[in-house]
């Protein structure tokens, strides 16, 4: 029971469904580029990502001092069937879609791929 009730609980934050909509796509991002997303800081970004990973929505690889983060390449059948509701009912909303603009935007401006 605690761990479903730890499921859902990285499910109840309105930056970790942001994140979850991001990643969905199979992309990898560095750290960096999440925060540029959301205009917040490294700390608020990885703390939400280390909880998303210890509840299996993702996984890590490290890079030098950079952090690179995708969604888990097995998620379960819980996990893929939370992700689909979870994209099709927050994927085209306004916040949203400014946060993939943003990415996007701030992705076409970096000039390699190391992280500034």
């Amino acid at each position: 029971m605690k761990t479903m009730t730890e499921f859902f609980k990285s499910l109840a934050d309105d930056t970790r469904l942001r994140l979850l909509i991001l990643l969905q796509d199979g992309s990898e991002y560095c750290v960096c580029d999440l925060m540029a997303a959301f205009d917040m800081p490294q700390s608020t970004v990885s703390r939400h990502l280390a909880y998303l990973k210890r509840n299996g929505w993702l996984q890590d690889r490290r890079a030098g001092i950079w952090m690179y983060y995708s969604l888990r390449k097995e998620l379960g059948g819980l996990h893929r069937a939370q992700l689909m509701l979870v994209v099709s009912h927050l994927a085209d909303s306004a916040l949203c879609r400014a946060d993939r603009e943003r990415l996007d935007a701030y992705l076409r401006g970096k000039e390699t791929n190391v992280c500034s």
